[in-house]
C-alpha cells in the first residue's frame, strides 16, 4: 500500500481544501496509543515529528490537542508523560481524555454516582464536578455479600454482617457512569453495576427487571480494541460494554441504554476537542478561526470512523447555518442544496447539542497510520476511494453506532505520524523547518 494511496481530491471524507497559503489556520488532533506510544514505549517517528512541530524556543508552530480513550489519570500526570516521552513540553489544556466532555453533563454533577474504573477514579471524578462518588470498592465494602465469585473475597460469617450503605448514600439513588481504559476485576464490576441497575440504584434490594427504563448510564471509552507492546491488539473498554449490555439483556430481555457514550468515535469528543484547538489558537496569538482539523489515529473503527463522522456533522452544521441565514435573508451558500449526509442518531452525537455551534471548522480530516492497531499486513483498504468496505466486515465499533462503512474509509494513509505531520504541512504550505 502506498503512503498517500488515497487521493484527497476523490476521496469521501477529504476536506475540501484551500490552495496552499501561509495563512491558512488548521489544528491538529492526534491519537496516543498506536500513533505516539505501544504501551510505555514511544514510536521512534513521534520523537521526530515533533521536533518539527515546535520552535526553537519550544513553542508549537499550530495548536495540537492530544486526545485519547483512555482515562486512567488525571490530565496533568498524562501531560507530564508526554513531555517525558515526546522531548518537547505537554501541557494539560492540550489533553483530553475519554471523561474529558463529562464536565458539560452538569445536571448530573450534584448526583450521586457510581464510578468504574482504575485508577484515580474518585479524585478524577471530583474533578469533572461530581460531587457525590461512589466507587465499586466502596460499594463492595458496604455490601460486602455481593462480591462472591473470588471465593477469597467472600466474607468469612454471613451471619453476623449488617448490609447497611453509607448514610450519604440513602439520599438518592446512584447514578452510574463508566470511567477509564477497563476495570481490573470484570466480575465484581459487571456483578455491582448489574445490581444497581436492577435495584434503581439501591442494591441492598431486590432485582426487578420491571425497573424498566434504568437509571442513567454514561460511558466513556467505547474501543473494542487498542494497541500495547504485544503483537496483536488487546481487549478495550467497548469489550467491557459489551459484556455489561449481553449481561443485562440477557437477565431482563430489555436492551442497556446509555444516557451517553463519550469518547472516540461520538461527536462531543471531538467537539470538545475542537474547543480545546481554538483555545490553543487563541494563546499563539492567531486571530482568524481554525478551518479545518485533522485528526491523526491507528483504529479505523475509533479514530477514523470518529473524524469522519464528525467531519459529516460539520457539513450538516453548515448547511444548516446556510438554510438559517437563507430565511433570514442573509445570503451564503445555497440554501437548495440538499444535505446527503444522515441524520445522526443521539448516541453518535454523544451529547454534541451541549457545544455552541459558532465558528466551528469547515471540516475535519482523518489520517490512518500503520503503527497500531491498522495494520496492511492484517487488512487492506480498498485502493480506489471511491470503493468502501462491504457489509460483510465485522465492525468493531459500538452496537448503538450505524454501521457505515464509508466512515472507516481515511482521507489519507501514511506508514507513520511524521509522515502525517509532513502530509498536512505541505498540503496547508507551511514550511516544517
Amino acid at each position: 500500500m502506498n503512503n498517500l494511496m488515497l487521493s484527497y481530491c476523490t476521496c469521501p471524507h477529504s476536506v475540501a481544501l484551500l490552495p496552499p497559503q501561509a495563512t491558512s489556520s488548521f489544528g491538529l488532533l492526534f491519537d496516543i496509543d498506536g500513533v505516539l506510544v505501544r504501551g510505555r514505549t514511544p514510536i521512534p517517528a513521534a520523537k521526530q515529528c515533533f521536533r518539527n512541530l515546535v520552535d526553537c524556543n519550544g513553542k508549537y508552530k499550530v495548536p495540537v490537542v492530544f486526545v485519547t480513550n483512555a482515562g486512567n489519570c488525571m490530565r496533568q500526570t498524562k501531560a507530564e508523560h508526554l513531555s517525558h516521552l515526546l522531548e518537547v513540553e505537554v501541557s494539560p489544556d492540550q489533553v483530553m481524555l475519554s471523561h474529558s466532555p463529562l464536565r458539560m453533563f452538569t445536571q448530573f454533577h450534584k448526583m450521586c454516582v457510581l464510578v468504574s474504573g482504575q485508577g484515580p477514579v474518585e479524585e478524577v471524578a471530583h474533578n469533572l464536578g461530581f460531587q457525590d462518588v461512589v466507587t465499586i470498592d466502596m460499594l463492595r465494602e458496604a455490601y460486602p455479600v455481593l462480591d462472591v465469585v473470588d471465593h477469597n473475597r467472600r466474607p468469612k460469617d454471613i451471619v453476623i454482617i449488617t448490609l447497611r450503605m453509607n448514610d450519604f448514600l440513602y439520599i438518592q439513588p446512584i447514578y452510574i457512569f463508566s470511567l477509564y481504559f477497563c476495570p481490573i476485576r470484570w466480575e465484581t464490576n459487571l456483578q455491582l453495576i448489574v445490581d444497581v441497575l436492577l435495584t434503581g440504584g439501591n442494591p441492598g434490594n431486590t432485582w426487578s427487571s420491571v425497573r424498566y427504563p434504568h437509571i442513567p448510564v454514561l460511558a466513556c471509552n467505547m474501543d473494542l480494541l487498542w494497541m500495547a507492546e504485544a503483537k496483536n491488539p488487546r481487549f478495550g473498554h467497548g469489550m467491557f460494554l459489551v459484556c455489561l449490555e449481553s449481561l443485562y439483556k440477557k437477565l431482563t430481555g430489555y436492551e442497556l441504554k446509555y444516557e451517553a457514550l463519550i469518547g472516540k468515535p461520538s461527536v462531543v469528543t471531538y467537539n470538545y476537542a475542537e474547543l480545546l484547538i481554538r483555545q490553543q489558537a487563541e494563546r499563539l496569538g492567531w486571530t482568524t478561526p481554525v478551518k479545518r482539523v485533522y485528526a491523526i489515529g491507528d483504529n479505523p473503527m475509533a479514530d477514523i470512523y470518529g473524524a469522519n463522522l464528525y467531519n459529516r456533522y460539520l457539513q450538516s452544521s453548515r448547511h444548516t447555518r446556510a438554510q438559517m441565514q437563507a430565511q433570514s435573508g442573509g445570503g451564503g451558500i445555497d440554501p437548495t442544496a440538499v444535505d446527503d449526509n444522515p441524520k445522526m442518531t443521539s448516541a453518535e452525537l454523544g451529547g454534541a447539542s451541549r457545544v455552541a455551534e459558532k465558528n466551528l471548522p469547515e471540516g475535519c480530516c482523518s489520517i490512518l497510520v500503520c503503527t497500531g492497531v491498522y495494520s496492511k499486513d492484517q487488512q487492506e483498504l480498498p485502493s480506489d476511494p471511491t470503493q468502501t468496505v462491504t457489509e460483510q466486515r465485522i465492525f468493531h465499533g459500538h452496537r448503538d453506532f450505524r454501521f457505515d462503512p464509508s466512515l472507516t474509509q481515511p482521507s489519507f494513509v501514511v506508514q507513520d505520524v511524521k509522515e502525517a505531520v509532513e502530509l498536512v504541512f505541505k498540503q496547508e504550505g507551511w514550511p516544517l523547518q
